[in-house]
């Protein structure tokens, strides 16, 4: 009997023999086969790695599973890739390029070792389990994300740049907000030195010594900031690949309905908002959160200047 991630590859696949889908064209992603099809996300991504396996798709960071050059054949470098054992940095590398190209829910370690050429089991003699290798490929996206050197003078300018070096990072790596963790924070090498920045920032207060408790809380909340607002960024992307329209196509296709919604009488602020154009996104509330946020720092320090 045929299984649901069977016949839908199968469907997949005789559109790439079509010609339908053709070399460099995107496959639908693990959320759109679930849309369609009705399936767990579980069976998606089954269904993306038979293809894979089979040489017909291939992971293009930026743009997600697209069909293969010579679909049909096997994939270029896989027999390569099979001869000779993988590095940490390549499973690393990999995993980043796979959650960069389709998100977190692509991930898994079967994904990784199929498309390293490996048997599953043998990933764990480099990671020994997924949450080391999200920890790992976090750790990755600090160290290719170093703060200046040196870092400016004055708590509120080093807390603009760490933000803004963290906030630069979750763009170009969308997933990574989802990982990071402010309860139970993973041990990231790298990521240290961001950590180390504020917290002594915050140490170095013109006449006046913060206590510990007040330096951390003031450190992670820039943090949680950034963090919460990341998190909205992967989302939005997949939205944008799965449905090909703008944000601002979006609004425009959907203000009649909300308009129509808001009752002028209960909602006359709400009216006001879908009345007139706003510049909303989260590049905007990034920016007000955190000027903001360092506004209200200041007028704590006593210091409502900008220093």
């Amino acid at each position: 009997m045929t299984t649901p991630s069977e016949r839908i590859a199968e469907e997949i696949r005789a559109r790439i023999r079509s010609g339908e889908l053709a070399p460099g064209a995107a496959v639908p992603s693990t959320r759109r086969i679930v849309a369609e099809h009705g399936v767990a996300m579980a069976t998606a991504s089954r269904v993306l790695d038979t293809l894979r396996r089979d040489g017909l798709v291939e992971v293009r960071r930026g743009v997600g599973t697209v069909v293969a050059a010579g679909a049909g054949s096997a994939r270029p470098g896989a027999a390569a890739r099979a001869a000779s054992a993988p590095t940490v940095d390549d499973v690393v590398r990999l995993a980043m390029a796979t959650a960069d190209a389709e998100g977190l829910g692509a991930l898994s370690m079967r994904r990784i070792a199929t498309d390293l050429g490996i048997p599953t089991m043998s990933l764990y003699r480099y990671v020994r389990g997924r949450e080391e290798l999200l920890a790992r490929m976090l750790d990755t996206v600090y160290a290719t994300s170093p703060l200046p050197d040196p870092l400016p003078k004055g708590w509120r300018a080093r807390a603009e740049v760490c933000a803004r070096t963290m906030w630069a990072a979750f763009q170009r790596h969308p997933w990574a907000a989802h990982v990071m963790s402010m309860t139970r924070p993973q041990v990231l090498p790298h990521g240290i030195a961001h950590t180390e920045a504020l917290l002594g920032a915050f140490s170095e207060l013109p006449g006046r010594r913060l206590d510990l408790d007040t330096r951390m809380h003031l450190t992670v909340s820039v943090f949680q900031l950034v963090r919460g607002l990341g998190v909205g960024i992967e989302p939005a992307a997949q939205a944008r690949k799965d449905d090909g329209l703008t944000d601002e196509e979006w609004m425009d296709r959907t203000l009649p309905d909300l308009q129509a919604a808001v009752d002028p009488r209960r909602h006359p602020h709400l009216v006001e908002a879908t009345s007139n154009d706003v510049d909303l996104t989260l590049d905007t509330l990034f920016e007000f959160g955190l000027a903001r946020l360092l506004d209200g720092y200041a007028a704590f320090l006593g210091n409502p200047a900008r220093s």
